[in-house]
């Protein structure tokens, strides 16, 4: 469960290249996404009617305490008839299908309006949204904000405009489509909660039992899991896998568990088809594997997959399939079980494939029609993530640059940098629109190199090949006004980087290679170009300061008031084991914990624990960053003291007073905007961004 509206791109490019062997090896290549097979098995009307009846069963049960009943489940106890009416044709809207139903549901009769409505019946936008209803690219380090982001807005009043529809406030002039995506969004946020909280605890829709697998020191919660009882969701999900098999029959199936959300459905899938098939062979591999099983060592993990495989899967699959066949033949970073332990099987003479042979990605065998689109209306950048199918390719294995101490610069993923030609990407783009039919693109890249993206751009416009795309770049000064038009005209509508701590101090810990001025007028040019911009933050580096994130805040005020940022989101910062922090501390300043469990780890390990003796309340900050954020994106409270969106510490002295916002489109409100004590006033000058923009 990564994204609904387009598949992962791992097994569309490991299909691609494994089909180049295809002829040499008398190999056939399928490639499956159960992860849409399962959101389509249980958001429809059989589904829905299933959940229905375990519910009220369970209601009816005099066990059930009515008072405990959490409000999605109440109400969809109170309306299950209609949502097992309605789910079919939401989920046909959303996928494309039945474009006219956008008429119907803007009209706010169709649909059984939950809990996740309740915004458009009082302050719409003044709350952060809770965790489930991100649909961020989950990384590792996400977990961290999914606490409650309960954020009060202190820019905006509902008794200002008591009359005001908040769609209207929310869309403005945007058609009906779009206000109607957005409550066929909200309505599946609903059911996803229901799943949550009456069947399946770790379901959310963009990711599976994410804690069972987050840096789980020991095996022993998701092999419980595993052999715990099935709930519904684990029925299907065994159901789907069981198809699989007796369709395909195959004698190798690879799982690629890219996040922590993807590892329970792997090892579900894997655990069905070795009940199914005995003798299929199963491989695991991915980026949760690449960063987290690295120290494995475990022989349980072995009960359900056949090898483990690290980092790059071209060459690895290769091997073990010339293995399969001839087992003289020597594995690559491959991880099985001898002897009852755990052993990494290598060689040294063989070496990863370049990207110039790596082959086209292949779509083909994937339902490109079932994918839904979802709108994340208040972020930007994750409407783009979300909203509409995206081709995927790679300009650049790796990053050019892997001087970033918070990053995995020791692992292959960001260290081996290996650039494909321009002319080359352009065959690969346009093989994939003759198959999909689609031009949309996203590149993945760790970040997009400038002279790449130029090469490209150029390529693209001198052979007419007419697409749209967005990456992600390093706010670097290459990035001229010039080049930035260039990529614009070439078809680039938006570009991600990171800022991350909005400190020219931290910013030099970080080996970012960049400064707030230089992000300031690179972040400018683009926008001038028409490119839409969203900002990678960071926040609670070591020995970052109170007073530091508060001036970080405050740069980050002033690039949105400069429309210099039109997105962005705040992460916590993680010391991870494979980054010049975690394998320093000492450097800067951390002292790293030892956590409760297994050492060394028996299964994952990445993310560490630490002492920061500067003693930031972190968590503390934490919410009012992202409170501001919030509000910063919909266009509120940009002229506020930064202050006021950090919420009152007990023995707080706080002044009271009001003052006036404007939000882009002409919505007014008034705010009480109040300042707690305890948190200092910014030290940054309110003209800073807007002299670094003069001065260019």
């Amino acid at each position: 469960m990564i994204q609904l509206n387009t598949p992962y791109p791992a097994t569309a490019y490991l299909t691609g290249f494994l089909r180049q062997h295809a002829a040499r090896l008398d190999l056939t290549v399928s490639q499956a996404d159960p992860a849409i097979d399962l959101f389509l098995r249980i958001f429809c009307r059989e589904g829905i009617q299933r959940i229905l009846d375990e519910l009220t069963a369970r209601a009816a049960d005099p066990r059930f305490h009515k008072e405990e009943m959490p409000a999605s489940i109440a109400h969809f106890l109170a309306h299950g008839p209609a949502y097992v009416a309605t789910v079919d044709a939401v989920v046909r809207f959303l996928q494309g299908r039945d474009p006219a139903l956008a008429l119907r549901i803007a009209g706010r009769g169709f649909l059984p309006e939950g809990p996740r409505f309740s915004a458009l019946r009082g302050d719409a936008y003044a709350t952060a949204p809770a965790s489930g209803a991100r649909r961020d690219a989950p990384t590792s380090d996400s977990s961290d904000d999914s606490a409650d982001e309960l954020a009060e807005d202190p820019a905006a009043d509902p008794a200002d405009d008591p009359g005001e529809d908040s769609l209207t406030w929310a869309f403005g002039a945007l058609g009906t489509a779009d206000r109607a995506k957005h409550l066929a969004t909200l309505y599946i946020d609903d059911l996803a909660d229901v799943v949550r909280d009456g069947i399946q605890p770790h379901f959310e829709l963009s990711r599976y039992g994410e804690r069972l697998a987050a840096s789980a020191a020991s095996f022993d919660h998701l092999h419980d899991a595993l052999e715990g009882p099935s709930t519904l969701l684990d029925s299907a999900l065994d159901d789907i896998a069981r198809e699989l098999c007796v369709q395909h029959r195959p004698d190798l199936v690879g799982l690629t568990a890219p996040f922590p959300g993807n590892v329970y459905g792997a090892f579900r899938i894997a655990r069905s088809i070795r009940a199914t098939s005995p003798a299929t062979r199963i491989v695991l591999g991915g980026g949760f594997v690449n960063t987290e099983l690295r120290e494995l060592s475990d022989p349980r993990v072995f009960d359900y997959v056949d090898y483990v495989t690290l980092d790059d899967g071209e060459r690895p699959l290769l091997a073990l399939i010339e293995h399969l066949r001839e087992p003289a033949a020597p594995l690559l970073r491959t991880f099985v079980r001898d002897g009852g332990r755990v052993v990494l099987r290598t060689d040294p003479t063989l070496h990863d494939i370049p990207l110039s042979d790596a082959g086209t990605p292949t779509y083909d065998g994937l339902p490109l029609d079932r994918y839904l689109s979802l709108f994340e209306m208040l972020n930007p950048m994750h409407r783009l993530w979300s909203d509409g199918r995206w081709n995927k390719l790679t300009i650049a294995h790796g990053c050019y640059w892997k001087k970033c101490t918070f990053c995995d610069v020791t692992l292959d993923y960001i260290e081996r940098y290996d650039l494909a030609s321009a002319d080359l990407l352009v065959d690969r783009i346009q093989a994939l629109i003759a198959e999909t039919g689609q031009t949309g693109f996203h590149f993945v890249d760790e970040a997009a190199p400038p002279a790449g993206l130029r090469a490209l751009a150029e390529r693209l416009i001198a052979r007419k090949v007419v697409i749209t795309w967005w990456s992600n770049i390093r706010f670097e000064k290459t990035f001229t006004p010039e080049l930035t038009r260039l990529l614009a005209r070439s078809g680039c509508v938006a570009i991600s980087g990171g800022l991350e701590v909005a400190s020219d101090r931290l910013l030099g810990l970080i080996k970012k290679g960049v400064t707030v001025e230089q992000v300031a007028r690179v972040t400018r040019a683009f926008t001038q170009a028409g490119v839409m911009v969203h900002a990678y933050l960071m926040y609670g580096f070591p020995s970052e300061t109170t007073q530091e994130t508060i001036d970080s805040l405050e740069r980050v005020r002033q690039l949105f008031v400069a429309d210099c940022v039109q997105s962005a989101f705040w992460h916590r910062f993680a010391a991870t084991a494979h980054s010049p922090i975690g394998k320093n501390p000492g450097l800067f300043g951390i002292r790293l914990r030892t956590p409760p469990g297994l050492s060394p780890p028996g299964f994952a390990r990445n993310d560490l624990p630490f002492d920061d003796p500067t003693g930031t309340d972190h968590d503390f900050l934490g919410v009012g960053l992202r409170r501001a954020l919030y509000n910063y994106m919909l266009g509120i409270g940009l002229d506020l003291d930064v202050r006021t969106w950090f919420p009152p510490i007990d023995g707080d002295a706080q002044g009271g007073r009001r003052a006036r916002t404007r939000r882009a489109g002409g919505r007014r409100g008034r705010s009480r905007a109040r300042v707690p004590a305890t948190v200092p006033a910014t030290t940054v000058a309110p003209d800073f961004i807007a002299g670094v923009l003069a001065r260019q």
